[in-house]
This record gives structure tokens, sequence and C-alpha cells, in this order.
């Protein structure tokens, strides 16, 4: 079973338009949810969440249609936005208490590990947090109740590198039992390349594309070419380009070809940043 289908996800709202995106997320992976401010990324989230309504297609999660009987399946999404909502008076001990009665699942002593392991105090209030201990206490709370699917909204910014490692691996470990499942958005690109099983690119409302990651590091390539070269190259055959007084750097699928030109191997930042280079994409 896929924990996440999306088909012909549809959202306009005034100067912004979500078309037509579909992607699918099998049981036990890590997807990574790229693109720029405004591509449509946090929309896709609160669409998948059903917190607003869709103009068009379909979502299930976890095998439930989210328009129907969601509720119960909330029980089993743990999510963490791009901010921490919780009353600024209370301590951590006050929000378990509250979480205990707000999850039929809830596990204190994996939350108050998680706690111990992000060295967060217990007896501090939530507005005394800077929003890297905001952000770790939601993650710790998103993963004590024994949730079957993550999504997270850049739940590692704020945080410093080394923080964000730990946390990467606690979100690798996670996913080790094969009922677990992760949709994470991030600016970060490089930890999404370490991280995921697939990843899945918005620009401007549009999907770009949705591929497992091991496929895209070996399919994709950077060509070097001079100008007048690059007029003799198919435009179809280019899927992203840079160019300088000193020639071109190309986007292009190793399968399409081109051994007569220097080919480097593409990461997943030099994919996206080539593909929205110069109104290509």
């Amino acid at each position: 079973m896929n924990a996440l289908e999306v088909k012909n996800l549809s959202k306009t709202y005034k100067g912004f338009n979500l078309s037509n995106v579909s992607f699918t997320l099998p049981k036990g992976c890590i997807m990574g949810l790229i693109g720029e401010n405004g591509a449509g990324k946090s929309t896709t989230i609160k669409l998948i969440m059903n917190t607003i309504r869709r103009d068009g297609g379909e979502i299930t999660v976890l095998g439930k249609d989210n328009t129907k009987d969601f509720k119960e399946t909330k029980e089993d999404i743990g999510i963490v936005l791009d901010e921490a909502y919780y009353p600024e008076q209370m301590t951590v001990l006050q929000i378990n208490k509250f979480l205990k009665y707000s999850y039929k699942n809830w596990e204190e002593d994996r939350f108050f590990n998680y706690l111990k392991n992000f060295k967060l105090p217990e007896k501090k209030a939530f507005k005394e947090f800077s929003r890297g201990m905001k952000m770790k206490l939601a993650i710790a709370a998103a993963m004590s109740h024994k949730a079957k699917l993550l999504i997270l909204d850049e739940a590692t910014s704020g945080l410093d590198p080394m923080a964000r490692d730990e946390i990467l691996d606690i979100f690798y470990e996670y996913t080790r039992d094969e009922e677990h499942t992760i949709l994470i958005s991030s600016h970060i690109v490089s930890d999404l390349e370490k991280l995921c099983d697939y990843i899945t690119f918005l620009h401007n409302g549009k999907l770009l594309f949705s591929e497992e990651k091991d496929r895209l590091l070996e399919e994709y390539a950077i060509m070097h070419c001079s100008k007048e070269d690059l007029r003799n190259i198919p435009k179809e055959k280019i899927l992203g380009k840079r160019t300088s007084a000193y020639g071109a750097d190309l986007l292009v699928k190793r399968s399409n070809g081109f051994k007569q030109y220097p080919l480097d191997k593409a990461g997943i930042e030099d994919i996206i940043l080539l593909m929205i280079k110069e109104g290509v994409a």
C-alpha cells in the first residue's frame, strides 16, 4: 500500500495556481518536497491534511480518502509545521499532559526520551524557547504517538548543522520500520539529498518532477559545450541551461546520448537550479 497518493491536485488563490499535481509516496519511504518560496509546498501539505478545500483532484492518505472519515486517520499522522504552536505559558511537563489526553496512542516515555536527547528543559515556559528548541519540541511530539506518517514542513529550519544532522538520523531510523513514512519539505537541499528516497519538485505551482532520488542522480548530468555547439543541440533535449561568455552548462539526460561532450555528475541542487534557470522550466 502507498502511504500517500496525490492525483491531479489543484487549488487556485488570487495570484497563485497549484495545477494538476500528482505524486505517490510508497509506505516505508521518505519523500523530499522541494521548491522556492511560493512554489506550493505548504499549500500541498494543507490540502493533504484537508485544512483547506481543494478545487480538484484526489488525495489518499494511508489508504483513506482524506475528505471522508479523516479524523481517525489523523491519529496516525504526526505533523510539524514551519512554526510550533503551544500556549506560551505552558512548560514541557504541562504540554505532555495536554498531549497525553489529545492522542489515543500517546507514548510518554518516548516523548521524554526525545526531550532528553534534544536537551530540552522540562520546566521552562514555551515562550522562552528559541526557534530551534520549539522545532525540536514539535518533532518530539509528532514522533511520540505511534504515527505511521510524518508530514514535516520546514521542520529543520532554524536548527544548527549539528542539530539538523542529529534529527535527520532520527528520521532515517524512524523509517527503518516499513510501517513508517515521511513527507518532508525543506529549503536545505543537501539535507534532502542525504535523507530522501524520492524527490518531488514544485515550481510556480507546477510539478516539474517526482522521481526516485537514485534515478535522478544516475540519469541527469551536466554537459559542457561551446555556444556554437549549443545551437546544434535539439531544444527538447535541454532540460535546463546556464550560459556564460565561455560557453554553456546544460542539464541533460544521459540516455539521450551526448557521448561527444564532457558530462559531470548532477546533484539534486544542480538539477533544480538549472531547471529553473533562464526560463527553461
